[in-house]
């Protein structure tokens, strides 16, 4: 499939629908000081709300969508979850109380699971080994993306029209996006019949378990991900409800100036990772690691600045530096965790991965930072939020250490994979 025309209409289509998928995370993040007001919540539940209520079902459904998508079509899967998903986040605009919302929450996480690794298990299809990092880094450019999308566009409609009217604007946009990946999107693995060609040797969901298990690269990166969810999440969900406690934000300004610096500095970070990793460092994912466990590193120091400072501007240039640091490693993370596994485990390797993520990182993360910062109230007042902030950006340093310890054995299991696909 190398240079064939259509996969710049697949990638393109596939970020767009990433994009879209992590816009509902984010809006919630925006208005979450509305949701407290007029539903009358604590921080705690509010930490709930955003994290465990999606993360358990995101990270439990994600497995079974994820054998589906190995097993058959990728194209009419990413299709379903999708309009699911745009359904799931129209209804969030309806909700009337605390259960309500959380069990709209459920709907969307269990849409969401179905995107991720299935999407990247088939830009895996149709993309080479060489050009997989630029590729997957291009198709994470919807994670950046969508902060231009969630905070610019979300904090306008909010202060327009609501928090309620803006989730079932964007639910009817994931609704519209079903459609055209139904339509544009095509299954490698379809021939002409119209039917999906399954080998016969599928292996079972333990086998597979077990297989990636004894892969010490991709326990890394299984743990590497694991910490990283937790204080990325954490942090990320009360980014924006920070900025209105400690700068007096709208949400209009807020998120002007987010989209500007976790878009489009996202993006850059994004692409330069990609790009570097596909020009300076390909086939090397030893090196690809080092690099990314470096730009970690770099990424907890600029945060923790960010959320030190008491000057807006400078808070905002930190976490600018900060965002292009952890998104540059985001591409090249992918595409090694899919060259360490064989093409029938690429959905499954990756959804074990969001299992383990989201279930101990989305859906902890929020709820420990909420904790906290009723915790510290007491004796921090109303600044208790900045300093639980704080005390998650060290954990960035031990997911970095997990990055650093999958570059020392990348090499060899990269050997075993080549050589279990061969005897395949």
């Amino acid at each position: 499939m190398q240079n064939d025309p259509r996969r710049p209409i697949l990638l393109c289509l596939l970020t767009l629908v990433s994009a879209f998928n992590a816009v509902e995370s984010l809006i919630l993040g925006l208005v979450l000081q509305d949701i407290k007001v007029e539903l009358s919540l604590t921080d705690t539940r509010l930490g709930l709300l955003s994290g465990i209520a999606f993360a358990l079902f995101y990270s439990v459904m994600g497995i079974p969508i994820a054998r589906w998508a190995d097993r058959g079509n990728r194209a009419a899967v990413i299709s379903i979850t999708t309009a699911l998903w745009g359904i799931a986040v129209t209804l969030c605009g309806r909700a009337q109380s605390f259960v309500q919302l959380a069990v709209t929450r459920v709907g969307v996480a269990v849409g969401e699971c179905g995107i991720g690794p299935t999407a990247q298990s088939l830009i895996g299809d149709w993309y080479p080994r060489e050009e997989l990092p630029r590729a997957v880094a291009t198709y994470m450019l919807g994670s950046p993306l969508s902060y231009l999308i969630g905070y610019f566009l979300g904090g306008w409609l909010n202060d327009c029209v609501g928090w309620r009217k803006t989730f079932m604007i964007i639910g009817i946009v994931g609704m519209a996006l079903a459609a055209l990946s139904l339509v544009l999107l095509e299954e490698p693995r379809q021939g002409r019949t119209g039917r999906v060609t399954v080998s016969p040797g599928q292996m079972s969901l333990t086998a597979v378990a077990s297989t990636l298990w004894t892969n010490r690269t991709f326990r890394h990166v299984l743990a590497c991900f694991s910490v990283m969810y937790f204080f990325g999440a954490g942090t990320g969900s009360w980014q924006p409800t920070f900025f209105v406690r400690a700068f007096g934000l709208s949400t209009s300004e807020l998120g002007i100036w987010l989209a500007i610096i976790l878009g489009a500095g996202g993006m850059l970070g994004m692409y330069l990772g990609g790009a570097w990793a596909a020009r300076k460092a390909a086939n090397n994912e030893q090196l690809q690691l080092k690099v990314m466990a470096v730009a970690f590193v770099t990424f907890a120091i600029a945060l923790s600045v960010a959320y030190l400072a008491t000057h807006l501007y400078l808070s905002l240039a930190c976490l600018a530096f900060a965002s292009m640091g952890a998104n540059a490693a985001m591409g090249p993370l992918f595409a090694a965790l899919q060259n360490l596994v064989p093409e029938r485990m690429r959905a499954v390797a990756i959804a074990i991965v969001f299992l383990f993520a989201n279930l101990i990182g989305a859906g902890l993360g929020p709820l420990a930072v909420g904790w906290l910062s009723d915790m510290l109230r007491p004796w921090t007042g109303e600044q208790s939020l900045r300093y639980a902030l704080v005390s998650m950006c060290p954990g960035y340093l031990w997911a970095a250490w997990h990055c650093w310890r999958s570059s020392l054995t990348v090499g060899h299991d990269l050997q075993a994979a080549r050589t279990h696909h061969a005897q395949a």
